[in-house]
């Protein structure tokens, strides 16, 4: 819950005015404090910039999809228990949700007892390891930029903070694969050339093993421990 305000605050990122308004009204009832975004790239500047305890995203976002949204949060160290809502009731788009780093996934439509429950289970998940993502055996703590777990004798390795901002992406969506250009906005703000993105990967098999970063061939790169 938000420091210094008793009431939870949740951001909604919904395309669909009248939908986003019922959700304001919904969860302003229930006693929740509500800000609002409209697209993937308000939702993300919301969600790096506000102090929230819970994101109701929708999936089918213009400029940036849903689930890349959550991914893109989670890259940057938010650990903010999101829902996903979406028309797509496919277990293949669900898995690919839960996959980005949602939490939980609902499909429209839905009703309302059933979304308010599941947005209470999100706001009793503590955020104590906000800082930390786990994913196989390594440990990364943002903060700090360290690793454990990526060595036999349990030695921790110290990460710059673009190979730790590379590293979290990862394993913030661990079998998720992201493009060259995914990782490049995402950890490089989309300024450098695609070549640092496989600059950085060889840094990073370097100082954890080759092992850590599997390359999908024609595709990028998704994160290599189970």
């Amino acid at each position: 819950m938000s420091v210094g305000n008793p009431a939870p605050a949740i951001l909604v990122v919904e395309d669909d005015r009248a939908l986003s308004a019922m959700l304001v009204d919904l969860f302003t009832e229930a006693g929740y404090r509500v800000d609002t975004a409209y697209d993937g790239q308000q939702g993300m500047h919301r969600g790096l910039t506000g102090d929230y305890d819970a994101f109701v995203v929708d999936r089918g976002l213009p400029v940036m999809d849903g689930a890349d949204l959550v991914a893109l949060l989670r890259s940057k160290g938010i650990a903010t228990p999101a829902l996903l809502l979406t028309a797509r009731g496919a277990v293949e788009d669900r898995v690919e949700g839960l996959d980005a780093g949602a939490q939980d996934y609902l499909v429209k439509p839905f009703e309302v007892p059933e979304l308010l429950a599941r947005v209470r289970a999100l706001l009793r998940r503590t955020d104590s390891a906000a800082s930390v993502i786990t994913a196989g055996a390594l440990r990364l703590d943002r903060l700090t930029r360290r690793v454990s777990g990526a060595t036999p004798d349990g030695d921790e390795v110290e990460l710059s903070e673009r190979e730790a901002a590379l590293l979290a992406t990862l394993m913030g969506a661990p079998k998720r694969v992201f493009s060259r250009a995914q990782l490049l906005d995402a950890v490089f703000d989309g300024v450098e050339s695609g070549g640092a993105v496989d600059l950085y990967v060889h840094y990073l098999r370097r100082k954890l093993g080759k092992q850590v970063i599997h390359t999908v061939h024609g595709t990028g790169y998704r994160f290599g421990l189970e």
